[in-house]
């Protein structure tokens, strides 16, 4: 049997007319039969480097993903490009699985999407070896690495697929994956012959902006009010409460907003993926529990109401706004409290002394994220390994270049005192304490430890406390200072000798509470922006007609057709059924289904 073409499955299924990147390099060695590690950012075209090859080779793709949302979006957007897919998974009911096994095993199926934790289960092996395998996709391929930032048991089984089936290609992939990653997911999964194609993890259409907190609610309703009103977003907060306590604080706001964590029921869940999924302008406040797997394009921002506990964590969260490649933006606020959180959520943890010393690694490469005074994608690429050259000119250090100030007298003196403290008192304290000392602020504890004897007490009476919380969090950003235990006491590290007694300078950032705004408000700013009077009814008019389309199939509304192919039909106005073949993002499956449509809408003046 003759291979497909790649080039024809992109146009004639997907309804593109190039490939970008590295994508037809990877695909046609896949397609021919070689295995392959790539590694590129989310909104890439990671999946077209399984799928075609899945098309163009006879048998059946398997794919391994981590989730069910995952599955049926892809899947559903798989049937209505004319690709015959199915998925097995837990949520499935017996007939219905019974039917996509069926279907493989006759080889009916192009791909067929599996959870890792199904390999294990009783008969999944057996039934697969009943069809013809085309080629394995391993999807997030970084949750085999156990120092790693989402580390997921089941995914070590996954290098079994290298005996079990050895003349079958394999393909991992993932979009977060540091150099020391990248090099224990190819041992783990015994790809040591497989190429590498390692994109740049530049996404250039996404602003980056990172701010301290203050009232950080009031913080997030200014941002999303003022910069993105009526846009679909995803805001990330570390606890259930949280989660459900800003959810309700921002509908009482009139932001369209659904809480999403693990606790709730499962059809609550389900109801706010679907909302955020299917209709326009809705908000979701998660945990990290939701986002991975979701397919949504035009998500136009993403904050974070407390530090996450990696760059990797933040580099993938932050990865799922602007995948349609428009204008984006992800905000953060972070305080001391995070940092204190965060190190006792790890001392607290499970884990040996060498995880714990690694999750403080990786929350330490997080703050150092935070503090910089530099270019902060310039930190990003570096931090995976790629050197980004010029700093980017659209993060929130390039677009208004924070203030420096020399902070090595405040630096010494804060320091002084947790010595003081430690040699004179024999105690430790947490930052609150040690601020009060400074600023000479009395109270029971300070005189029953005689605390106000000291010579450091009321030295420190120049700065706020906000200043001196500042200080604190970027000593411990930079090594000089760690949070310990419980309560977050404070203790000077080895490096901090060199600022007490050597000489060494300290630079920080004069804290800014409020900066510019960088978005430009809108529910179709980004999509529509620039748009003629006359093309903009065109693409409302579309938007309006996906809208009630999708409602009818039960699918979001991107996977009609996403808002980049909406404004390319607004802007060159199409008016025959060859002509919607040159729009991007509409190939002969879709062009069939929705052709007609399509002209109706585009002739209505």
């Amino acid at each position: 049997m003759t291979q497909r073409d790649p080039r024809a499955v992109l146009s004639e299924v997907f309804g593109y007319e190039s490939f970008r990147g590295d994508q037809e390099e990877i695909i046609r060695h896949v397609a021919a039969g070689g295995d392959a590690v790539v590694l590129m950012p989310t909104g890439g075209g990671k999946s077209l480097c399984y799928q075609i090859p899945a098309i163009c080779r006879e048998g059946t793709g398997i794919v391994l993903s981590p989730l069910v949302a995952l599955m049926h979006d892809q899947v559903a957007a798989l049937r209505l490009a004319g690709v015959r897919a199915g998925a097995l998974n837990s949520a499935m009911d017996p007939e219905e699985r019974r039917e996509v096994e069926r279907a493989y095993r006759e080889g009916e199926l192009e791909l067929l999407y599996l959870a890792p934790e199904r390999l294990s289960a009783p008969g999944t092996v057996e039934l697969l070896r009943q069809g013809r395998i085309a080629l394995f996709a391993i999807d997030e391929a970084h949750c085999v690495s156990q120092w790693g930032h989402d580390f997921r048991p089941d995914y070590l089984r996954l290098g079994a697929l290298a005996e079990l089936w050895p003349d079958v290609p394999r393909i991992a992939l993932t979009a977060t994956a540091t150099p020391a990653t990248h090099r224990e997911l190819t041992e783990r999964l015994h790809l040591d012959r497989a190429r590498h194609f390692v994109s740049s993890f530049d996404r250039p259409n996404i602003r980056y902006r990172i701010e301290p907190k203050a009232q950080v609610r009031q913080q997030l309703v200014r941002f999303i009010r003022e910069e993105h009103a009526g846009e679909a977003g995803i805001v990330y907060a570390l606890s259930r409460k949280r989660v459900e306590q800003t959810a309700a604080q921002l509908r009482e706001a009139g932001i369209d907003a659904v809480p999403y964590h693990a606790g709730l029921p499962a059809e609550e869940r389900f109801a706010a993926q679907t909302r955020f999924l299917r209709e326009d302008g809705v908000v979701v406040v998660a945990t990290i529990a939701f986002g991975m797997g979701i397919d949504k394009p035009d998500v136009r921002f993403v904050a974070h109401i407390d530090l996450p506990k990696s760059v990797e964590g933040y580099y993938q969260e932050t990865g799922r706004a602007g995948r349609d490649g428009l204008p984006s933006e992800t905000w953060m606020a972070y305080g001391l409290a995070d940092v204190v959180q965060q190190r006792q959520f790890i001392e607290s943890s499970d884990g040996d002394a060498a995880a714990q010393r690694n999750q403080i690694e990786h929350l330490n490469h997080m703050l150092a994220l935070c503090e910089t005074t530099d270019c902060r994608r310039v930190y990003l690429l570096r931090y995976f390994g790629e050197e980004a050259g010029q700093p980017c000119g659209n993060c929130d250090v390039c677009l208004d270049p924070p203030k420096l100030w020399d902070a090595t007298i405040p630096a010494q003196k804060l320091l002084s005192t947790i010595v003081r403290i430690s040699k004179e008192r024999g105690r430790t304290y947490a930052a609150g304490q040690h601020i009060d000392v400074l600023r000479g602020v009395g109270s029971e504890r300070a005189s029953q430890m005689r605390l106000d004897e000291l010579s450091t007490w009321g030295i420190g009476q120049d700065l706020s406390v906000a200043q001196w919380r500042g200080v604190v969090r970027h000593l411990i950003a930079t090594g000089l200072l760690e949070s310990r235990g419980e309560w977050g006491v404070l203790a000077p590290t080895e490096a901090s000798r060199g600022v007490l007694y050597g000489g060494e300078k300290v630079e920080m950032r004069e804290e800014v509470l409020a900066r510019k705004a960088g978005g430009s408000g809108g529910a179709k700013a980004k999509a529509a922006q620039d748009l003629e009077p006359e093309q903009l009814d065109r693409f409302e008019r579309l938007r309006a007609w996906r809208s009630a389309e999708a409602k009818e199939q039960g699918v979001p509304g991107y996977i009609v057709f996403g808002d980049a192919t909406l404004r390319a039909l607004a802007v060159h106005t199409p008016s025959s059924r060859d002509a919607l073949l040159g729009i991007s993002g509409i190939g002969q499956a879709k062009l069939d289904r929705y052709g007609d449509a399509v002209l109706e809408v585009l002739s209505a003046e």
